[in-house]
């Protein structure tokens, strides 16, 4: 299978994805109590914006996610 060869902003932009996605995941996970709702760092969500952004990708999830999926396919 290849493997999608990319830029170093393209890079950036998928690992902020990812992070932002453990950090969704992770608040979603949290104690079934209820009593708070699911919380993700305002901070974590800008990285993932400014990463894309940098890349050419805001607005452009088609590409995007192509690019996430040729990166790190299912296992």
């Amino acid at each position: 299978m290849p493997t999608a060869v990319l830029t170093d902003r393209e890079r950036t932009a998928v690992q902020a994805y990812l992070r932002l996605l453990h950090t969704v995941r992770a608040a979603f996970d949290g104690p079934p109590d209820g009593g708070r709702p699911a919380f993700v760092p305002p901070a974590v969500l800008a990285e993932a914006e400014q990463a894309l952004a940098r890349a050419g990708l805001a607005g452009n999830e088609e590409d995007f996610f192509r690019l996430l999926r040729d990166w790190c396919p299912p296992a």
